[in-house]
């Protein structure tokens, strides 16, 4: 029986570790990070194909426990003025990212998967500490500097800057005086501007801001200079968010990776195809990946190359097209 190292502990290896399990494939997963995993501070939506792939992997409860029902979006102009609103095609959560992986990592540990964290991979199953670990297959969900999409293909290209500043923030309270259940868009004259007020007592907010890589320094203050000559409430919620609510960066994203593996090593998450955050897409298509992986090699226990084709087979299109559409929503006006 095939045995799995996953390296990454994020969205995409802790799902692909429960995927693997309840296929009856051993695996086990290896987390650069002393523990958890890395929290940026972002917040993000599973949309209905992910919550698809959290049920197939008895995921559902543990994320819903962590997480807020995303049922509208509300466009807005810079002036204020609606555009429309539409149901989001459900079911569809909001959560904090950490707050996904912790529940994904703790469902893990609590089948009897094993997590070791402070594990950073530096080769093909070999560790910045020194250790290896022993397995017939490796798989690469380290994220968008994957360090085994190197070991797949030198020559694969490098994350692209999508020429955007990602920030999110969290305001004390309710500022918009919104229902709970909706996000509200706001296309401004500098800036893109969503926002929800889930039902935990702040308002989750989100700006996506044009700018060279590199230059972020203050993110509240760079959002609110983003958001202040436009007629709308973003300007309020950033002015109400405390400066340690805030964090930022800037966005990358994949196009294509030419190779999603070889003879062991296969890659999942945003180690083969990270988006930007624009479609809201980037955690389910992690998810997506995990139960497709899963079934692949479920289907072909004794042929690893098979079962890696047809896993991407059957999903890079998709994804593909996913990372090209969110790019295109990064270049509109």
């Amino acid at each position: 029986m095939t045995n799995v190292i996953i390296a990454g502990g994020g969205v995409a290896g802790a799902a692909t570790a429960l995927a693997l399990h309840k296929a009856g494939i051993p695996a086990a997963v290896y987390e650069a990070h002393a523990s958890g995993g890395e929290d940026a501070g972002a917040f993000l939506t599973v949309m209905a194909n992910g919550m698809a792939a959290l049920d197939t992997i008895g995921a559902t409860e543990a994320v819903l426990e962590v997480s807020y029902p995303a049922r509208t979006v509300a466009l807005y102009d810079a002036q204020g003025v609606a555009l429309g609103e539409r149901p989001i095609a459900g079911p569809a959560r909001t959560m904090r990212r950490a707050a996904l992986y912790r529940a994904l990592q703790e469902l893990a540990v609590a089948r009897g998967i094993p997590v070791h964290h402070g594990k950073r991979l530096t080769g093909a199953f070999t560790f910045e500490d020194g250790t290896r670990a022993d397995g017939d297959v490796l798989v690469g969900a380290d994220g968008i500097h994957s360090r085994t999409r190197r070991l797949i293909d030198p020559s694969a290209p490098e994350p692209r800057y999508t020429g955007q500043h990602v920030i999110y923030g969290y305001a004390d309270g309710n500022v918009a005086g919104v229902t709970d259940d909706g996000y509200h868009m706001i296309r401004g004259e500098r800036a893109a501007f969503g926002f929800t007020a889930p039902g935990d007592g702040h308002t989750w907010w989100f700006a996506r801001i044009a700018g060279e890589p590199g230059t972020g320094a203050n993110w509240r203050e760079l959002a609110l200079a983003a958001v202040r000559d436009d007629t709308t409430q973003a300007a309020a919620i950033v002015t109400a968010t405390a400066p340690e609510q805030v964090v930022g960066g800037d966005s990358y994203d994949i196009p294509t990776t030419p190779r999603w593996h070889d003879g062991t090593m296969v890659l999942t998450g945003d180690a083969a195809h990270a988006a930007s955050p624009a479609t809201a897409q980037g955690a389910s298509m992690a998810l997506a990946d995990a139960v497709a992986l899963a079934e692949a090699l479920s289907a072909h226990p004794d042929d690893v190359q098979t079962a890696f084709t047809t896993y991407e087979t059957r999903r890079r299109a998709e994804t593909e097209e996913n990372v090209a559409a969110s790019a295109a929503l990064n270049r509109r006006p």
